[in-house]
């Protein structure tokens, strides 16, 4: 069995205690042991970031861009092995393994350029013989906490932009693909950090390494930090953040809705809504979880998909061909998964597909191998309404309720029905409705005529509400959440000057009477 190791201070570190990575679709495929890092050693790794902040920070942005140019060419050119890995690993198709491969490519070459372009501004000042200038300066050193189902593009989202603008970082990655995460740690390295600069602790999440690393907030040793996964550990975290004075980066969940109005393209919505609910096994944050359908074209719509649900290809990514989605993640995403049958029970809504896990006894008529191997869950479409517990709380895996509406108005208010607001899309063709929906709706972004899912490295990303606490990532929006702004106040009068004090305002003359001139 393979052996992997926390990297701190650059050096491979064990930990007394271990935990196993697993191939998603053939659980009896163990990939490797990994450590579980202390408290004692997740605080030397905070003392190497510290250490390597002070030459780190102080690198000029373009070579620090250099270096992240480096790892961009690094990843490309392992990104077919790299996505293998995050195949087998995750469970994700290769198709997708190797789109969140190419997000972080993208990532790395567009914030490469940002070396060059971490400007600051002149400002004029209201004295003589002064000059008022902004710089960005980085934070110091960040703690990073990623989930496991992006786990090379959402990592990239918040290690690069913390890089490029000078920081040093300690990374928790997720206990369900910690393989990937190990040989992308590898691949930053490569690109030419110093040691120190990215420092990896492996572990698990709720009363082990990631949460003990949160609790390093109150200690002093981190300056910054950045989660991406559930809504109620994003409470906590903002909670220690907030006493810290932080204001931590905080991507959570989502309840997304695809809204499809009465003039849409029906086949077009019908395709973006299979993709947005069953991609990934509904295994993203910006997975659809209420389709808002508009009463005229509701049954048809309903028909349509239903047909196109019931004909899924279902397997393990790797050995069968053409499946949409894989398994879960692992049992625990799987267990959490099949809570939501007795809450649409429980509230009243109608079963339209789905039995739970796919099993020889219990088969789905898409499914290619052996179930038994691991936790396939069967699509599931449920009739909700506004309300009920499954349409308020997000379904982690492949489910989906249909919702009726009556008009743009109704389909609006049922969107924002929720606690979160994160993604959303709409299907029209009337550009009324489009700019009313757009204008509305509560969510950090919106699709028009496509999925809820999907995002471009140069584009922000993040919600409000349940999703989020307003922090971006990707684009140059993210820089922000990684620096504060320096003022800077050069005087060269050879006096004191005081602002507003001793500033020369001008003094209005005698008012002019414009009517004088017509008497």
């Amino acid at each position: 069995m393979k052996q992997f190791f926390n990297i701190i201070n650059g050096k491979e570190v064990k930990s007394s205690k271990t935990f196993l990575s697993r191939n998603s679709s053939n659980l009896s495929d163990v990939i490797g042991e990994f450590p579980i890092a202390d408290k004692d050693q997740l605080r030397d790794a905070c003392r190497a970031a510290r250490a390597a902040f002070t030459v780190w920070g102080k690198t000029p942005a373009p070579i620090r861009g250099e270096v992240i140019g480096n790892i961009g060419r690094a990843i490309a050119r392992e990104k077919e092995t790299l996505s293998q890995l995050l195949s087998r690993e995750m469970g994700k198709t290769l198709k997708e393994a190797r789109g969140d491969v190419q997000e972080a490519i993208d990532t790395c070459y567009f914030f490469q350029s940002e070396g060059r372009r971490l400007y600051g501004q002149t400002v004029p000042s209201e004295m003589r013989n002064k000059e008022l200038t902004t710089y960005r300066r980085p934070i110091g050193v960040v703690g990073i906490v990623t989930a496991g189902n992006f786990p090379v593009a959402v990592p990239s989202w918040k290690i690069i932009p913390a890089l490029i603008t000078g920081n040093t970082i300690v990374w928790k990655p997720s206990e369900d693909s910690p393989a990937t995460s190990y040989a992308f740690s590898k691949l930053l390295e490569e690109g030419g950090l110093p040691d120190g600069v990215l420092n990896v602790v492996f572990g698990l999440g709720a009363d082990s390494t990631g949460a003990e690393l949160v609790e390093l907030m109150d200690e002093g040793l981190l300056n910054k930090f950045a989660f991406t996964g559930s809504t109620s550990v994003g409470r906590k975290i903002g909670e220690i953040a907030g006493r810290n004075l932080m204001h931590p980066t905080l991507e959570l969940g989502g309840k997304n809705p695809l809204v499809v109005m009465r003039d849409a393209d029906l086949e077009n919505a019908v395709s973006g809504a299979l993709w947005a609910s069953f991609g990934t096994g509904g295994q993203r944050c910006t997975s659809a979880g209420n389709i808002i359908l508009d009463a005229p074209i509701y049954e048809e719509f309903k028909q349509m998909f239903l047909e196109r649900v019931k004909a899924i290809t279902i397997g393990d990514p790797i050995e069968q061909d053409g499946v949409l989605y894989g398994p879960f993640i692992n049992e625990r995403m799987y267990n959490t998964w099949l809570e939501h049958y007795d809450w649409g029970k429980a509230d009243g809504a109608v079963l339209l597909h789905g039995t739970g896990r796919i099993t020889k006894d219990a088969p789905f008529a898409g499914f290619k191998g052996d179930p038994s191997l691991a936790f396939f869950g069967s699509p599931t479409v449920w009739e909700a309404k506004r309300g009920m517990k499954i349409f308020q709380t997000e379904v982690f895996g492949p489910t989906i309720n249909l919702v009726k509406v009556d008009g743009i108005e109704e389909a609006i208010e049922t969107a924002n029905a929720v606690d979160f607001g994160l993604s959303s899309a709409i299907y029209t063709n009337d550009r009324q409705w489009a700019h009313s929906f757009k204008d509305a709706i509560q969510a950090g972004m919106t699709s028009i005529n496509n999925s809820t899912t999907g995002a471009e490295a140069h584009m922000p990303f993040g919600g409000i509400k349940g999703s989020g606490n307003g922090t971006r990532e990707s684009g140059i929006w993210v820089l922000d959440g990684y620096t504060y702004w320096h003022g800077v106040n050069d005087d060269v009068s050879g006096k004191l000057q005081l602002a507003q004090m001793d500033t020369e305002y001008p003094h209005a003359r005698a008012a002019f009477d414009v009517s004088s001139l017509t008497k």
